[in-house]
């Protein structure tokens, strides 16, 4: 299902990813607000930004000694990715078996489980309503 493949983000790491797609480019020091309690220190939030850098997910633009961050990896992105990985490890691929664990868990009405798959369903392409049809030229 990805069509990408990322390197494993912690915990932090991802909220940290939360902030920066959120709010845009940002200073490590308008992101430590940002992060939920308790609070790291702006330290902690540098070295985590310079490890997500490592790992691709972050750029950066220098303003003197500082520096601006930047999401490389776009949220979406990121979204399949790791809908792909519970998917497969969870469910055994199958969207099904997840929107039944789901439809169990929260008790989902059925107005909203109607919703869920109108949400679900995939136009079609417009080359499948020309592959189906019959050739209509004589051979």
């Amino acid at each position: 299902m990805p069509d990408s493949t990322f390197p494993e983000l912690t915990r932090a790491e991802e909220q940290v990813m939360q902030v920066l797609w959120q709010r845009g480019p940002s200073f490590v020091k308008d992101v430590v607000p940002e992060l939920s309690e308790p609070k790291p220190a702006t330290t902690t939030v540098s070295t985590i930004i310079r490890i997500l850098e490592q790992k691709g997910f972050v750029g950066h633009e220098a303003f003197g000694r500082t520096h601006r961050y930047y999401a490389l990896v776009a949220q979406d992105a990121y979204r399949r990715f790791s809908l792909g990985k519970l998917l497969g490890g969870y469910f055994g691929g199958s969207f099904s078996r997840l929107v039944s664990f789901f439809a169990k868990e929260e008790d989902l009405t059925a107005p909203q489980l109607e919703e869920l798959l109108r949400h679900a369903q995939i136009p079609p392409s417009p080359d499948a309503a020309t592959d189906a049809a019959p050739d209509e030229h004589p051979s």
